[in-house]
């Protein structure tokens, strides 16, 4: 739970400014966004003439737009304009691209054997992409894999990404998706 001193739904939201800043420079723009989708499809062997790969760079660029309708004139986004931007995209749930369309994208990346489940290799390889360790690999998986049956399903792994953009706690494993959050 949070202190009462920070929104924890804001919480997150930086905490995924911070991974998706790729280049470490204080801002998100499309290029972070191009690191990532290149990240995910090197660690996963994904031609980038693949489906999954215009699919994926499409849910990304869709999101990218989204988030570029609720700020003024910008094409990069410091944390609290990020951290606003998807706050109000997320207003809409039926208009959310990161709550749905990107984590179906990633999920059919991630899915390398196509048997509609993400293993323990397969979403090491995704939070390798985001610069998660190992070990904290193995930990949020564990809490991800919310039946226990040693698999991420898709419904597992799009509630998931919805919880984290959605849900005002820190605590679930919704909130751990891109590693343990620090306040």
């Amino acid at each position: 739970m949070t202190d009462g001193v920070d929104d924890p739904l804001a919480v997150k939201l930086g905490h995924l400014f911070e991974a998706s800043d790729t280049d470490r420079d204080g801002f998100v723009d499309w290029s972070d966004y191009e690191r990532l989708i290149d990240r995910y499809l090197d660690g996963y062997g994904i031609a980038a003439e693949d489906p999954r790969a215009h699919a994926l760079r499409a849910a990304y660029q869709r999101y990218w737009s989204e988030l570029l309708q609720h700020v003024t004139g910008a094409d990069r986004l410091p944390k609290e304009q990020f951290v606003a931007a998807n706050q109000a995209a997320g207003a809409d749930k039926s208009q959310f691209t990161m709550a749905d369309v990107v984590p179906q994208a990633i999920f059919d990346v991630m899915d390398t054997d196509a048997d509609d489940a993400i293993s323990k290799p397969e979403y090491k390889v995704f939070l390798q992409a985001w610069g998660v360790s190992d070990l904290e690999a193995l930990n949020v998986f564990l809490e991800l894999d919310t039946d226990d049956d040693g698999r991420i399903s898709r419904s597992e792994f799009i509630g998931a990404i919805r919880d984290f953009f959605t849900s005002p706690e820190l605590d679930p494993p919704a909130s751990l998706f891109f590693g343990h959050i620090e306040r």
